[in-house]
Formats: C-alpha cells, sequence, structure tokens
C-alpha cells in the first residue's frame, strides 16, 4: 500500500481489507457538520444529517445530492429497524423519533423520570426491537446545533427503550458524554464511545459492555483509546472489527481492541457506515462533506 497515501497500515490484518488502488471519494460537500450516515439498500441511497443546517440529506449513486427533510429539528444520528424504518436522534427535540412507512413521526423517547432528555446524539436498535441511545449535552450547549438550554438530567446516561412496553430503562449512567454506540455482530456485546475528551482532560475511548438477557449490561471494561481527536460514531464488520470515526480519519480495530490501521480523511470524521449492494462501501461523515471509500470486507449492520 505504499503508493497509496491514504492508508496507514499497522497490521498485516488492516492490508488484507483494504484495496491499495480504491480512491477515496468525495461525494458532497457544502454541509456545516455532517452525521449519522445510514444506508437504506432497498432504496439504494445515503441519508446523513447537516446538523447546523437543520436538514437531512440524500445521495443516490448516480450523483444526485438532494434534501431529504427540512427543517429536520436538528437531527444527529440515524439508524435503522429491522422493519427498515427510520430511527432518528434529535437535538431540537431533545428526543428520539422513527418516520413510519407513510412518513408521519412517532416519538420514542423525550422524557426520563419526568425530566426531558439532554440530546440524543445516537441510537442503534437491538434484533429484538430494543432502541438503545446516548443522551449527552451537546445539543443544548449552544444554539448552534440545536437551542441552548440547562440540562435536566443530572448525569448524561445511555437509555434502552422496551420495544413492547414504551418503557426507558437507564442502562448506563457513569459516562462523561456518552456518543457513538454499536451492539456487536452477535449481539453479545454493546460498545459505547466517551467523547468527553472534547471538552475535558479526560482518555478518549471506546467502553465495551455484557448484554444480559438483551436488556441490561454488565462487565464494563476499557476496550480501546484513539491517538488522535476522540471518538464519536462507528460500525462493525462481520469479522468483528470495529471502524471508528477519528481527527485524522477512519481507525480500524480489531476484536481484541488493536489498532490495526487508519484511512485518511482530509476533514475531522464525526462518523461512518457501511453500504452499497454488497456492504462492501464505507460512508463517511467528515466535517462539511460525505466521503466514500470501497474495502474488502463487509459490513455487520441490519437491514
Amino acid at each position: 500500500m505504499g503508493d497509496n497515501p491514504i492508508y496507514e497500515i499497522r497490521d498485516e490484518r488492516f492490508g488484507a481489507m483494504v484495496i491499495g488502488s480504491a480512491g477515496l471519494e468525495e461525494l458532497y460537500s457544502g454541509c456545516r457538520w455532517t452525521e449519522g450516515p445510514v444506508w437504506f439498500s432497498d432504496l439504494n441511497c445515503l441519508l446523513w444529517s447537516d446538523i447546523p443546517n437543520e436538514r437531512m440529506m440524500r445521495w443516490t449513486p448516480d450523483g444526485t445530492a438532494s434534501v431529504f427533510r427540512s427543517p429536520s429539528n436538528y437531527v444527529n444520528g440515524n439508524t435503522r429497524d429491522r422493519q427498515g424504518r427510520l430511527v432518528s436522534c434529535e437535538h431540537g427535540g431533545r428526543r428520539v423519533t422513527r418516520t413510519e412507512t407513510d412518513g408521519t413521526i412517532t416519538v420514542l423517547a423525550d422524557s426520563y423520570q419526568g425530566k426531558r432528555l439532554n440530546s440524543p446524539n445516537d441510537v442503534v436498535v437491538h434484533s429484538d426491537g430494543g432502541v438503545w441511545f446516548t443522551d449527552p449535552t451537546y445539543g443544548i450547549l449552544s444554539d448552534y446545533e440545536g437551542h441552548k438550554a440547562e440540562p435536566e438530567q443530572p448525569t448524561r446516561n445511555v437509555y434502552r427503550i422496551d420495544p413492547a412496553s414504551g418503557a426507558i430503562d437507564a442502562v448506563v449512567e457513569d459516562f462523561i458524554q456518552p456518543n457513538g454506540l454499536a451492539f456487536s455482530p452477535d449481539e453479545t456485546k454493546l460498545y459505547i464511545a466517551d467523547s468527553g475528551s472534547a471538552k475535558h482532560e479526560v482518555p478518549r475511548h471506546i467502553r465495551v459492555f455484557d448484554v444480559i438477557d438483551g436488556r441490561a449490561l454488565a462487565n464494563s471494561r476499557y476496550f480501546c483509546s484513539l491517538d488522535v481527536g476522540h471518538p464519536d460514531g462507528f460500525r462493525f464488520d462481520v469479522a468483528g472489527n470495529l471502524w471508528t470515526s477519528a481527527s485524522d480519519g477512519v481507525h480500524c480495530f480489531s476484536p481484541e481492541g488493536t489498532l490495526l490501521g487508519k484511512i485518511r480523511v482530509p476533514q475531522t470524521v464525526s462518523n461512518l457506515t457501511f453500504g452499497g449492494p454488497k456492504k462492501n462501501r464505507l460512508f463517511i461523515t467528515a466535517t462539511r462533506s460525505v466521503y466514500s471509500i470501497y474495502i474488502k470486507t463487509t459490513g455487520a449492520q441490519y437491514p
């Protein structure tokens, strides 16, 4: 890979996952802060959030980009449930919502123990239908990515929404600023980023928890730290490697937490997802732009 400067190979396993001739493509620019990419295979398009511009964007492989939703209520993270419905975190509404197939929006969560949530940030859906999301305060720190307000929750938590009752439980309460999260491919573990280092002198790490009966977390432990920037959003490939955002690009960690390598990106990366017909195309949101690159592995997310 010596002739391709976008790759930093730390381990031969990473060299086997990237394509030396593949280029980093800038698909769209002109945003203020891109986040929350989600691939729709059935519609053959990518959606993402442009938070400060209060809009969601759509890109199709013919190169066309258009506004998907505006105003978006400052949507940040997005995912899909197993029925293919869009699930989103809204800074502006301080809530988690689901877009139904007819386009109507259902509120899944906007409060906990009678107090408003901070500003839901990222979200994943378990195969049992449970919705798990992080709730830091980024969306209420100023009017740039939401509406400035004082937090009502005493801590920055990670929550689970029960698919049957709609009840909301705090599953982790000791993060400084919980951010990206993702289940391991077999859903036995949940990984959660703490991006508190953006504002505090603390480790810039991702922690991992065992998932108990699909409802609770146990055995919190350190998984990895970034050497540049702080972790935001991340996703897994089918082999259990974790691909995470960083200040200098995308970092890939083995299932044991070893840094395997990096894909350098010219802007600070916020999030990423796998997509394309074979789920072997990495879509990357980075500050003002959206990039993509083909790799030799495939993403583990569903549908």
